[in-house]
């Protein structure tokens, strides 16, 4: 029989490599590790590369596997999908990998200038109703910088036409370099061993026939950043009963 949620929020209060500071602690309890990271948990100098919104670890382990000359941190606030990628990666005695239970509206707290070099967005919500709720959305872009690297990476990966969309727009807006970017990942040629880790909601999503969409790209610190402002065709299976149409100024 599996754990339920009170066993599994027991079991991470007592591993050594979760944090956890959601908004009702985070407040009364600074976070005295920001800025030491690497001397005071990791012990060493790889980078640092986090994957928000990391639901149950698939990335945050997997790519910890792949790169044991990278340290990963998942950031979540559902602890209970933590769990497993927390269980995962501490009984197979990985040192790299680091789980941090947060809100991601506050990440800043958490991570000095310059501290992390890139940034995994696995299956974010995309969030149609508002944009700054939007992990690509400049809202949030401002916070990452106030820790990334300059010109530090950003990955996207979703089944959400909605949040490739308003990504694009915006990465095309702001002129920012990219790398990589399509809307059929797995018909594309381009998925390799790092983009073929798949999610549990990836799977489902693959399972219902959605095409796997991705962009990686580069955050430089040097421009101002501006919201696109563009209306995009929402995603009908997660059209929350509006219309197809959003019927949004993506700058609001």
């Amino acid at each position: 029989m599996g754990k339920n949620k009170l066993e599994k929020f027991a079991d991470m209060a007592n591993y050594p490599h979760v944090f956890e500071y959601p908004y009702s602690a985070v407040d009364n309890v600074p976070f005295e590790m920001k800025g030491k990271w690497h001397e005071q948990f990791f012990k060493n100098t790889h980078p640092i590369v986090l994957e928000l919104g990391c639901g149950r670890g698939e990335y945050t382990v997997g790519l910890g596997r792949m790169f044991p000359d990278k340290n990963f941190i998942g950031v979540d606030i559902k602890g209970a999908r933590m769990w497993t990628g927390a269980t995962e990666s501490l009984e197979s005695g990985m040192k790299n990998v680091a789980f941090l239970r947060t809100n991601i509206e506050i990440i800043e707290r958490f991570f000095a200038p310059d501290e992390v070099s890139e940034i995994w967005l696995t299956f974010s919500d995309p969030q149609m109703k508002k944009a700054t709720k939007r992990l690509t959305s400049t809202y949030f872009m401002q916070r990452y910088r106030k820790f990334l690297v300059d010109g530090g990476i950003i990955h996207l990966k979703t089944d959400s036409n909605f949040m490739f969309t308003y990504t694009r727009y915006l990465v095309e807006k702001n002129q920012l370099p990219v790398e990589v970017m399509t809307e059929d990942l797995y018909h594309s040629g381009m998925a390799d061993d790092i983009l073929n880790i798949k999610t549990y909601y990836e799977q489902q999503w693959l399972d219902r026939g959605l095409h796997i969409k991705y962009i990686k790209f580069h955050l430089p610190q040097a421009c101002e950043l501006q919201e696109p402002e563009v209306e995009i065709e929402l995603d009908e299976y997660r059209s929350y009963n509006r219309s197809k149409r959003s019927g949004l100024q993506t700058s609001k």
